[in-house]
């Protein structure tokens, strides 16, 4: 089993180091916002090898320039739907974190076998090789539209985390531990609505706003990649672990984005999108009795485990929460574009030659 500290002193972060020096990551959809980020923090952390699966030529040509062909971070062009390509990198992997996904929403309404066929088939293509490879640890990053899911988007990622979960009940694991991290929305992450809000207020367009009574979990990268590290040190398979996370209008956004910028706040309500939500849920009533309160995170336990906790009274849905008054949305705000600056490789050149430092 692998044990993994993330905050504490610089002694014990010698044993940090020993940990991640022994093992081999694998990412897969690597080279999205997640995948850098958590490149970067395994980096720092001394991890010994880093192996990206991603399908983008030109991402992957940044993320190499980026990081300086550091030899520690090795890239591999494909896709989870092919078994083969899969089963080949994950030769000799001791941990995988499995973020490859077709995620945007309207393009998975449009084209809903192409969200099954990366989303359930994929996915399961990399839980196949885990299991045939005995990997140590497996984590699926997941998302809050996979609860109680009203679109195809969510439901593919639904049924991945019952393939995850399951997965630990497989006649073929021989000792690998799955689970799952549930989040909402990434601040400033790529196809987030932050960003598209800055654009629009630079060229000083309006700003199109679905619904007015809106509400998402927000959280930066770090409180994400915090969480996947949360989820690995203490899984022991068939959990769903969530981050606690400020529930913010779409609305304050806008607004407080246009504030900042210094210019007139101007928006037009254009209505809901197919499949999209008011609000959103990251812990359901069903899950009320298998989820423990861990502080700054809640631990859901797998369906086949006895328990009947008390800790959450009703579902963790982001209309019920307090939201976040303004002075903190302008602190996540700074927070995320901090974290987005050290990762941040948009507008590269795509070159022939590697870049060299």
């Amino acid at each position: 089993m692998v044990v993994i500290l993330i905050h504490c002193t610089s002694e014990k972060s010698k044993g940090i180091k020993m940990q991640f020096e022994d093992n081999i990551f694998l990412i897969t959809g690597g080279t999205g916002s997640f995948g850098n980020f958590i490149v970067h923090r395994l980096l720092k952390e001394g991890a010994k090898e880093i192996r990206i699966l991603s399908r983008d030529e030109k991402k992957q040509y940044d993320m190499r320039v980026h990081y300086g062909n550091n030899p520690r971070i090795k890239f591999f062009l494909g896709d989870i739907r092919s078994y083969s390509r899969v089963n080949e990198i994950m030769k000799n992997v001791n941990i995988v974190f499995q973020a490859a996904a077709l995620k945007h929403v309207p393009f998975c309404e449009d084209n809903p076998f192409e969200g099954v066929q990366t989303n359930i088939l994929g996915a399961q293509n990399v839980i196949m090789a885990a299991l045939e490879e005995n990997v140590k640890k497996y984590i699926t990053i997941s998302t809050d539209k996979a609860v109680k899911p009203v679109n195809v988007m969510g439901m593919t990622k639904a049924v991945q985390e019952r393939l995850t979960i399951a997965a630990n009940l497989s006649p073929l694991n021989k000792g690998t531990i799955f689970s799952c991290v549930r989040y909402g929305n990434v601040m400033s992450s790529r196809g987030s609505v932050i960003p598209f809000f800055k654009n629009k207020i630079k060229k000083n367009e309006e700003l199109t706003i679905t619904d007015t009574g809106m509400t998402r979990f927000m959280l930066t990268l770090t409180d994400a990649i915090d969480l996947v590290m949360f989820a690995l040190e203490n899984t022991k398979g068939g959990e769903v672990f969530i981050k606690k996370s400020p529930s913010i209008k779409v609305l304050d956004v806008a607004r407080i984005l246009s504030e900042d910028y210094g210019k007139e706040f101007k928006y037009k309500i254009v209505g809901k999108f197919p499949g999209e939500k008011i609000h959103e849920i990251l812990v359901t009533e069903e899950e009320l009795m298998r989820t423990k309160d861990m502080g700054a995170y809640f631990e859901v336990f797998p369906p086949w485990i006895n328990l009947n906790f008390d800790d959450l009274k009703e579902e963790y849905i982001s209309s019920r929460e307090l939201l976040a008054s303004d002075e903190k949305i302008r602190e996540l705000f700074k927070r995320s574009d901090e974290e987005m600056d050290i990762v941040s490789f948009e507008g590269m050149e795509f070159s022939k030659v590697w870049a060299k430092e």
